[in-house]
């Protein structure tokens, strides 16, 4: 049985709510799966000013989390196609394991949002890729096998290169049902990938 780590950050609640349909799939390929954000890292004042989402039920992740686990999926919201700084940030300070080479061999994915459908997305997802890459792990993204990502009746996210969702630029928008199922197929994906490697 794989051990899942659904790692996310989330302004507004789009990531979090991707980061639950993620967990939701890697559970149904019987995977034992935890949820960790990272730490806000914005003043508090900007937080206020901006309504960021301050309260989740799920806790903030360390560094030293991250080797229990055989996957680790990484959401984070687009930032001029980049992950938010927050994400980044949490990222910098992995650079002990990195030097020990504790996350080597693992399953890695991303999922992200942006504004629009051409806001960066996946610039983003190549961007978090990179960073797993550095650290040895091995990249699964949302294959056309979930063909709801290439329907053409709707607006929707997705991407070959992981899940995506669009938010609307005023964040009005919540991820769509085929968004959704789109996080939950590539959370079963990966999860299946990291239990066959851990056999």
């Amino acid at each position: 049985m794989a051990k899942v780590l659904v790692l996310y950050y989330s302004s507004y609640g789009h990531i979090e709510a991707m980061a639950e349909a993620v967990a939701e799939g890697a559970r149904s390929a019987g995977a034992t799966v935890d949820i960790k954000r990272v730490p806000e890292t914005a003043p508090a004042d900007v937080v206020a000013a901006a309504g960021f989402k301050t309260v989740s039920q799920y806790p903030e992740a360390t560094p030293d989390d991250l080797p229990q686990y055989d996957a680790i999926i990484v959401g984070a919201p687009t930032r001029f196609g980049n992950p938010a700084s927050q994400m980044q940030s949490f990222w910098d300070r992995t650079g002990g394991i990195w030097a020990q080479g504790k996350l080597l061999g693992k399953v890695g994915g991303a999922f992200t949002s942006s504004a629009t459908q051409h806001g960066g997305n996946e610039a983003t997802l190549l961007s978090i890729h990179k960073t797993l890459l550095h650290h040895g792990l091995l990249i699964a993204g949302l294959p056309y096998a979930f063909a709801g990502q290439m329907r053409l009746d709707e607006i929707v996210g997705g991407s070959p290169y992981g899940a995506t969702t669009i938010a609307g630029g005023d964040g009005s928008r919540q991820p769509s049902q085929t968004e959704l199922e789109g996080a939950q197929f590539q959370g079963k994906h990966i999860a299946e990938i990291a239990a066959k490697l851990s056999q």
